[in-house]
């Protein structure tokens, strides 16, 4: 027998916890049941009906079957002649015969029928999560989203959002973060889509360079009004980002908007970061100044652009190199990503001038 009361507290407690429509889990637990009779008493083409009312605490199970001559499939049809003669149906009649009395009355399928439902009921819960979440951000891709942590696992961290659990996973994680619960975080939603094989699908990121440009845009309201616009922007989640900025108005500095009064605006997309390196830079259309700039806080001796091959020569000191390729090279992997261009050091010395080593934007030290 199916226990219809450990049902009941199953669809109680799984509406609970994951924000369900008990209306929803009782379809769950029906189709579940339905495929649990079609596997052990009837075929895939079988049409089975299961209605279970909480109310009164009963549960129907009904065949769908066509009324015919002679019976080809006696799980599909029926004949006209075992209904009787006064049954009042005619050929190609579709009947349904309840089977509830048949069914619950056999060894085992209660069992069977619970363990096909756990398995459905699993995999519909992570459907319809799926579809909650989507339906959530569909219309917020390309936006920020202010979330609280409720949980943090080992490799997720699980966020409220409007009562809804929402799952950062560890690839969208930047390292440098620190997840407490209760604390409230920024999150960028770089897609949502509904994909017709894998589900509806969303993409909540904290390494997204644009989490950057948001944080930016919702701190300063010179690039809300388009005074200032962000030209070029990259990123190393967790280490460092790199951006050029430009304004059509004489008057304003660009980075100075970004920096704001006595840096509060910067500091505040920095706190969000947990202390994420910001490096400003204001547009200049000579790209010797733009790529001096962009390779700071290393100092170049000179600049040399070669167009056609969309190539920087950079000549700088032993004593610069380390500080313009950075950690790693991240410095100058950053500057070559920013421009477009492919950066090449060559170090100079002024003591030794005859010496020199070239060294490309992707190598470090």
């Amino acid at each position: 027998m199916i226990d219809l009361k450990k049902i009941e507290s199953a669809i109680s407690q799984i509406g609970a916890e994951k924000k369900i429509s008990k209306e929803k889990l009782l379809d769950i637990i029906e189709a579940a049941i339905t495929i649990a009779y079609k596997k052990d008493f009837g075929s895939k083409d079988s049409e089975v009906n299961v209605k279970i009312d909480m109310t009164a605490g009963t549960i129907e199970i009904g065949i769908e079957k066509t009324v015919v001559e002679t019976v080809e499939d006696p799980e599909t049809q029926v004949a006209l002649a075992d209904l009787g003669e006064d049954s009042g149906f005619a050929i190609d009649d579709i009947i349904e015969i309840d089977v509830t009395d048949e069914v619950m009355s056999s060894e085992g399928f209660g069992r069977i029928a619970s363990q096909a439902a756990r398995q459905v009921i699993i995999q519909k819960i992570q459907e319809t999560e799926k579809e909650k979440i989507y339906n959530l951000f569909r219309d917020k891709e390309g936006q920020l989203v202010s979330l609280r942590i409720e949980l943090v696992e080992k490799n997720r961290v699980i966020f409220d959002y409007n009562g809804n659990q929402v799952v950062l996973p560890k690839s969208e994680q930047n390292s440098k973060d620190r997840y407490v619960p209760g604390a409230r975080m920024y999150l960028y939603v770089a897609k949502v889509e509904a994909d017709g094989i894998m589900g509806p699908r969303v993409t909540l990121t904290r390494k997204d360079k644009e989490l950057v440009n948001k944080l930016f845009e919702m701190n300063v309201p010179e690039l809300e009004d388009g005074t200032v616009e962000i030209v070029s922007l990259t990123r190393v989640a967790g280490v460092k980002t790199k951006l050029v900025v430009a304004t059509e108005y004489d008057e304003v500095d660009p980075a100075g908007s970004l920096i704001g009064p006595k840096g509060i605006r910067v500091r505040a997309v920095v706190d969000e970061l947990f202390g994420e390196k910001i490096d400003i830079i204001n547009y200049t259309p000579d790209m010797r100044d733009l790529a001096k700039a962009a390779l700071v806080p290393g100092e170049c001796v000179k600049i040399e652009i070669d167009e056609p091959s969309k190539t920087i020569m950079a000549y700088v000191t032993s004593e610069e190199k380390p500080k313009v390729l950075g950690k790693g090279g991240v410095n100058i992997n950053l500057a070559s990503e920013l421009l477009g261009y492919k950066i090449i050091l060559e170090v100079q010395d002024p003591v030794t001038p005859a010496f020199s080593e070239t060294l490309t934007g992707a190598q470090s030290e």
